[in-house]
């Protein structure tokens, strides 16, 4: 990822807190089959090795999970809020004119190599600890627990695991930080004021 010195983050826990906020994820492989991309669910634990080990699981009949197998690099991607930046935003458009368009964001990609997981008692550990994490807050959450042990056993078998230790993170937040702190405050301003509720949400994210 493209990440000038003013947009970077450096700090492991934000970086894993933004992972945790992000509800779903992109995994992305390169092998015989050539790229693949897949969107899904995964759970961070973040005390696990260096950077933290992210869990999740393919659809047994999804070839991606093959590729895993064979020891390809994984780039998990993680896109947070984003917003177009109009150059209205900008007293300095005012001044002299000279602005133009951009987009802000804030997204974070990890890297490693997974290993596997076919057994179905990790497996079972590994859908109920999603499960968990996202029904948690509900008023009477579900729990993996609750449906026939049977027709659980069934599901397990048409699903593959992974384990997925991150052996280097990118970060990257892009707020305005190049500008004045004038068009800063404009574009905080600006989107702040959006009825888009992904730019209010960028606004609160900016300095």
């Amino acid at each position: 990822m493209y990440t000038p010195r003013s947009f970077a983050i450096d700090d492991l826990q934000q970086m894993q807190q933004h992972m945790l906020d992000t509800r779903l994820a992109m995994v992305v492989t390169h092998g015989a089959q050539g790229l693949q991309a897949s969107h899904l669910p995964l759970l961070l634990r973040p005390d696990e090795g260096p950077n933290g080990t992210l869990y999740g699981h393919f659809a047994r009949t999804n070839p991606q999970w093959k590729e895993l197998q064979e020891g390809a690099e994984a780039l998990v991607i993680f896109a947070g809020a984003d917003a177009y930046v109009s150059p209205g935003f900008y007293p300095s458009k005012a001044e002299h004119g000279k602005v133009v368009p951009t987009w802000n964001y804030v997204a974070v990609h990890a890297y490693g190599t997974a290993q596997v997981i076919t057994d179905a008692e990790p497996l079972l550990d590994l859908v109920s600890a999603l499960t968990d994490r996202h029904e948690a807050g509900r008023a009477q959450p579900w729990k993996v627990a609750d449906a026939p042990a049977d027709y659980i056993d069934g599901m397990l078998k048409a699903i593959v695991g992974f384990a997925l230790p991150i052996q280097r993170l990118e970060g990257k937040r892009k707020l305005s930080q190049n500008r004045s702190s004038a068009d800063m405050a404009g574009v905080r301003e600006g989107l702040a004021a959006s009825p888009d509720a992904q730019d209010r949400a960028l606004a609160h994210l900016m300095p």
